[in-house]
C-alpha cells in the first residue's frame, strides 16, 4: 500500500510537471526572451523563471540574449524582438555591441524590476589594517600590481567613495608661475606653492594635482616636488597658462586617506585602501570599480547610410564606466579608436571636457529611445549619440553621480553628408544632477554641429561648468547648430553647486552658445544660480559668433557677472525676459562689431548690486527699446541709474531705450523669487507678457508617472540664500 501511494504521488508530480511545461510553452511568446543575473546561457531565455525538470529558463548573460535576438531575426530582419532583464547586477566582460542587423530589438526591465547593467568589477577580500594610526581597510589586486587593471574612482555600498585628497574640503591656490608667456593658451609643467599646503612626506606614487584655470581642469601627474623653491613638478603640462591664485588640490596618495569615505590606490603594491564611513561592516561591505570606458556601444555606419534603427531601452541602469588618460591611469582600452586624438603631454581639454565619451555611446543611431532609464555612477559622460544619430529619443531619464557631463549630441566636425549629420533628436523630462566630479568642465547638455534637436521640460543642476552649450564653431565660419529649440528647462546651481563648493572655473553660462544659428530659440526656461570663479558666470551667454537666436520669456536670477552676456556676435533677438540680481553687471557686451550685435527689447532688468551695463557700449551697434529698469538701491533716493557713460537721456538722446522706462515693476515677492507681476506693474502697461513658470523642469517624477504634469517647481522659486 506505501508502495502504491508513493507510485500515484510521483505520478501526479509527472503530471504536473507536463502540464506546467506545455503552459510555460504555450504563453512563450515569439520574439521574446529574458536574462536573470541567476539564469544560465543552457537554458532557453524563453521564460523570466527556471520551470522545475526542464531547460526552460532565463538567459544569465546579456551576450546570450542578443546571440538568440540575432538568430530568430536572421531570416527577418524586421523582425522585433524583446529582451527582458530581470532585476539585479550585469557585470560585463566588454561592452555590449549592436550593429545594423541588431535593429528592432528592445531592452525593456522586467516588471518594473532594476537592472544594472555594469562596467565595473566587485572588489572582494577586504581586511582591515592599521596605518598611522588609522583603522583602514585594504584588499589585493594582483592585476594592478601586474599593470593590467588600473582606476580613478570607487563606489562603495552604492556611494561614490572619495579619491584621497589634500585639502579635504576646498581648494589651495597656486602661489606663483615661474614659466608665464605672453601667450595664455601656453601650458606649465610646474607651478609654486605655499609650503604649508603641501606635507613634506613621501607621496609621490600616483599623486595628481588637479588645477583649475579659465574654464578647464588639468590633472596632471606629479614628477617631484623641490621643497626648498616650492616648486611642484608635473609629468604632463596644463591646459592653459596658469596663474596666481589658481586653485588645485592633491589627490591619489595613500597618506591623504584621512577622512571617512576616502580611498586610495597603491599600484606598486597593487593594494587598494579605505576609510569606512561610520556604520559600514566589512561582512556586508560591497565596492565596485570600474573596468570598462562604456557598457553599451550602437555602432552604425553612417557613412554608408547602414544605421542601427528602432532600438529600445526602457527601465535600465546603466553604471561603472570609466574614461582617463591614455599613457597615465586608464582602464580596459575598449575600442579607443573613437576618441579624440589626446596629446600626452597635456593634462585635459580646451573646453567642456571635449574628448571623454558617453558611457553608452551611438553612431549612426537612428529613430531609438532611451526610455525611463537611469545613467548613474559613471566616470564618463552618460550618454553619447554620435556622428549621423538623428530622430532619436532620451525620455525621463536620470543622469546623476557623474564624473564627466551628462549627455554629448553631436560631434565637433561639420559633416556636409546628411547622413553622417547628427539631428533631430529630443531630450525631454530628464533629470541631470551631479556632474563634473572626475572632469570639472563638463556640461550638462552638449550640442555640437547638430540642427534640429529639442531640449525640453529638464532639471539641469549641480555642475562645475555650463548647464546647456550649443555650437562649437567659433566665429562666423561653417556651422551645423541651427534650428535648436530650448524651452522650460530648469537649469541652476552651475558653477557654485547647491552643496556650497565652487565656484572653480570661469566663462560659464546656464547656456552657452557658439557660432551662427538661425532658428535656434531658448525660450521659457528658468535659470538661476550661476557663480563663475574669476569671471564669467552669466545666465544666457552668447559667446563668439552665436547669431540670429531668440532668447524669450526666460527668468534669469542669482548670477555672478550678468543675467545677459554678448560676447560678439550678431541679430540675436533677446526679448520679454527677466533678469533679477545679478552681482557685478545686468546686462554686458564685450566687442563691438560693425554690424548690430542684438535686440534687447521689453524685458524687465532688476537689481540691488553691481552695474547695469557691463563693458562696451561706446559705439552704437545695438539696439535697447521698450526696457524696463529698476535699481532698488534707488529708490527714494533721488539716484539715477547711470546708462553706460552717462544719464538716462543722454543714453537716449543716442538713440537707445526709446519707449524704456525706469521703475519699479511691482514684483509679487522677490525677497523670496516670485518674479510674478502685480496687477498695475508698468511693465504689462509696456507690453511685457506674463511668464508662465509653472511648467518648467521634468512633467514627471522619475519611475512615477502617475505625478502626470506636476511641475518641478513653482512661484514662489525659494532657494538657498545668494551666495555673495
Amino acid at each position: 500500500m506505501h508502495h502504491k501511494l508513493l507510485a500515484q504521488v510521483f505520478c501526479w508530480a509527472m503530471l504536473l510537471s507536463l502540464s506546467w511545461g506545455a503552459t510555460a510553452s504555450s504563453t512563450s511568446v515569439a520574439g521574446q526572451f529574458f536574462v536573470s543575473p541567476d539564469g544560465n546561457d543552457a537554458w532557453s531565455g524563453r521564460r523570466a523563471t527556471k520551470a522545475l525538470w526542464s531547460q526552460e529558463g532565463p538567459f544569465v548573460s546579456l551576450s546570450r540574449a542578443l546571440s538568440a535576438a540575432r538568430e530568430t531575426k536572421a531570416g527577418n530582419p524586421e523582425q522585433p524582438v524583446t529582451i527582458f532583464l530581470r532585476g539585479g547586477t550585469y557585470f560585463l566582460e566588454k561592452p555590449l555591441v549592436l550593429t545594423p542587423a541588431d535593429s528592432h530589438i528592445a531592452f525593456i526591465a522586467y516588471n518594473n524590476e532594476s537592472p544594472v547593467v555594469s562596467g565595473g568589477r566587485r572588489i572582494s577580500g577586504w581586511k582591515e589594517t592599521r596605518s598611522g594610526g588609522r583603522r583602514l581597510w585594504v584588499a589585493d589586486l594582483p592585476e594592478v600590481r601586474a599593470g593590467e587593471w588600473a582606476f580613478v574612482e570607487l563606489w562603495t555600498n552604492g556611494e561614490r567613495a572619495i579619491r584621497a585628497r589634500q585639502p579635504n574640503r576646498g581648494y589651495l591656490e597656486v602661489a606663483g608661475v615661474p614659466d608665464s608667456t605672453a601667450n595664455w593658451t601656453d601650458g606649465q609643467y610646474r607651478f609654486k606653492f605655499m609650503k604649508s599646503d603641501v606635507p613634506a612626506a613621501e607621496f609621490l606614487a600616483g599623486v595628481e594635482a588637479v588645477v583649475m584655470s579659465r574654464w578647464v581642469e588639468s590633472r596632471l601627474p606629479l614628477l617631484s616636488v623641490d621643497y626648498e623653491q616650492a616648486l611642484l613638478n608635473f609629468a604632463k603640462r596644463s591646459v592653459f597658462q596658469l596663474g596666481t591664485g589658481d586653485l588645485f588640490y592633491l589627490e591619489g596618495a595613500v597618506e591623504f586617506v584621512d577622512v571617512s569615505g576616502e580611498w586610495a590606490l597603491d599600484a606598486a603594491a597593487g593594494r587598494i585602501f579605505y576609510l569606512p564611513r561610520p556604520g559600514e561592516r566589512l561582512a556586508s561591505f560591497e565596492a565596485i570599480a570600474p573596468m570598462l570606458t562604456q557598457v553599451l556601444r550602437l555602432e552604425g555606419r553612417p557613412e554608408q547610410s547602414r544605421f542601427v534603427e528602432d532600438v529600445r531601452f526602457q527601465g535600465l541602469v546603466f553604471s561603472h564606466t570609466e574614461w582617463y588618460f591614455p599613457g597615465g591611469f586608464h582602464t580596459a582600452a575598449d575600442k579607443p579608436e573613437i576618441w579624440p586624438a589626446v596629446n600626452p603631454e597635456v593634462g585635459g581639454f580646451a573646453q567642456a571636457a571635449i574628448g571623454v565619451p558617453g558611457g553608452v555611446w551611438g553612431r549612426g543611431v537612428r529613430g531609438s529611445s532611451f526610455e525611463q532609464c537611469r545613467f548613474t555612477q559613471l566616470g564618463t559622460y552618460g550618454l553619447e549619440l554620435s556622428r549621423g544619430c538623428s530622430s532619436n529619443r532620451i525620455v525621463n531619464c536620470e543622469f546623476s553621480h557623474l564624473g564627466g557631463g551628462g549627455i554629448k549630441i553631436g560631434e565637433t566636425v561639420v559633416r556636409s553628408k546628411p547622413s553622417e549629420q547628427s539631428r533631430g533628436n529630443l531630450v525631454t523630462d530628464c533629470r541631470i544632477m551631479d556632474g563634473g566630479k572626475l572632469f570639472h568642465s563638463a556640461i550638462g547638455i552638449w550640442i555640437g554641429q547638430s540642427p534640429d534637436n529639442r531640449i525640453t521640460h529638464n532639471l539641469i543642476q549641480d555642475f562645475y561648468y555650463t548647464g546647456i552649450s550649443i555650437g562649437w564653431t567659433w566665429g562666423y565660419g561653417p556651422a551645423l547648430a541651427t534650428n535648436n529649440l530650448v524651452a522650460n528647462n530648469i537649469v541652476r546651481h552651475i558653477g557654485r553647486r547647491s552643496d556650497g563648493d565652487g565656484p572653480i572655473l570661469s566663462d560659464m553660462g546656464g547656456i552657452y552658445t557658439l557660432s551662427m544659428q538661425p532658428g535656434t530659440r531658448i525660450v521659457n526656461n528658468l535659470w538661476h544660480d550661476i557663480a563663475g570663479f574669476r569671471y564669467g558666470g552669466w545666465g544666457i551667454y552668447f559667446d563668439e559668433g552665436s547669431s540670429s537666436i531668440l532668447a524669450e520669456s526666460n527668468l534669469v536670477y542669482h548670477t555672478t557677472h550678468g543675467g545677459f552676456h554678448q560676447h560678439y556676435g550678431a541679430t540675436n533677438v533677446v526679448r520679454n525676459n527677466i533678469f533679477a540680481l545679478a552681482r557685478d553687471h545686468q546686462i554686458q557686451r564685450s566687442r563691438p562689431e560693425f554690424h548690430r550685435s542684438f535686440c534687447f527689447m521689453t524685458n524687465i532688468v532688476y537689481f540691488n548690486s553691481g552695474v547695469l551695463l557691463g563693458s562696451s557700449w561706446a559705439d552704437d551697434k545695438f539696439q535697447l527699446c521698450g526696457n524696463l529698469y529698476f535699481d532698488t538701491r534707488t529708490a527714494g533716493s533721488g539716484k539715477a541709474i547711470p546708462f553706460a557713460a552717462g544719464t538716462f537721456d543722454s543714453w537716449r538722446t543716442r538713440g537707445h531705450d526709446i519707449g524704456s522706462k525706469v521703475g519699479d515693476p511691482h514684483f509679487v515677492d522677490p525677497v523670496r523669487r516670485d518674479f510674478r507681476l502685480q496687477p498695475g506693474s508698468p511693465a504689462l502697461e509696456m507690453g511685457f507678457k506674463p511668464l508662465d513658470l509653472s511648467h518648467v523642469g521634468p512633467w514627471s517624477g522619475f519611475f512615477s508617472p502617475s505625478r502626470g504634469k506636476a511641475p518641478i517647481d513653482q512661484p514662489p522659486f525659494v532657494d538657498v540664500p545668494q551666495p555673495w
